[in-house]
């Protein structure tokens, strides 16, 4: 069984859990997902860096990552996950075609 972690922006949230759904339901593999309820955003800067090291262990720990990228949106904080999955030799995997130099 493949494993995937899903990048995305968390403004598409509810998306990202219907795709990981599908991800599982339709081809078998072990989601790894990222989504957090941030409404409030009253994390504290400490907390948010633990998630987001969480996150990069994510990566790590899979085969290939899965871009949420509705409507071609990339934002910074996934930019640096794909930069952090290409380093580390992970496969890339886009919701939407990307536009050339989408991901830079």
């Amino acid at each position: 069984m493949k494993v995937v972690t899903l990048c995305g922006s968390l403004k598409y949230q509810n998306e990202m859990i219907k795709i990981a759904r599908n991800l599982e339901v339709t081809f078998g593999y072990c989601v790894l997902q990222c989504v957090y309820d941030f409404a409030g955003k009253n994390d504290t800067q400490r907390e948010r860096d633990k998630i987001i090291r969480a996150h990069f262990k994510k990566i790590d720990l899979c085969d290939f990552i899965y871009v949420v990228n509705i409507d071609g949106f990339i934002g910074e904080s996934t930019k640096r996950e794909i930069e952090y999955a290409k380093k580390h030799g992970k496969e890339i995997f886009y919701h939407e075609d990307v536009k050339e130099n989408e991901d830079n």
